[in-house]
């Protein structure tokens, strides 16, 4: 396992984590993480040696560290941004305690992306596989 390059991908994921809370509207941030995703596929094809499903995956789980540490850091501006968000947490269990439920549910929504990131990282690795090497 390349932990290098998974650190090195999960800067995006820290560069959006601080984009969303200021600066990314929600309905747009779904756009700016296809883009993360796909990158994320074809350079984990490119240099990881194999495991790229895995790879992917410890991406979006490093990812989920970052995220829910901006958003709970953030919290207030990341809700006076995203009233969506704020509407449907509302409406959530532990409603009352927003910043504990974004902690409990991080690694889920983690987990959740990090099969769709494994999955693309796997196609792209099926995709531009390296020549085997000439004898």
């Amino acid at each position: 396992m390349n932990w290098r390059l998974i650190f090195m991908l999960s800067l995006f994921g820290l560069a959006m984590a601080i984009a969303t809370v200021f600066w990314v509207p929600e309905k747009a941030e779904w756009a700016f993480w296809l883009a993360i995703f796909l990158i994320n596929a074809y350079l984990i094809a490119k240099n990881a040696a194999g495991k790229y499903f895995l790879t992917g995956f410890m991406v979006s789980l490093v990812n989920c560290v970052y995220i829910v540490g901006a958003h709970v850091l953030f919290y207030a501006t990341y809700m006076d941004n995203h009233p969506m968000m704020a509407q449907m947490g509302g409406h959530m269990p532990m409603h009352n305690h927003p910043r504990l439920a974004m902690i409990l549910m991080g690694p889920l929504f983690g987990i959740g992306f990090g099969m769709v990131q494994g999955l693309l990282a796997w196609i792209a690795g099926m995709v531009f596989k390296k020549p085997a090497a000439a004898v």
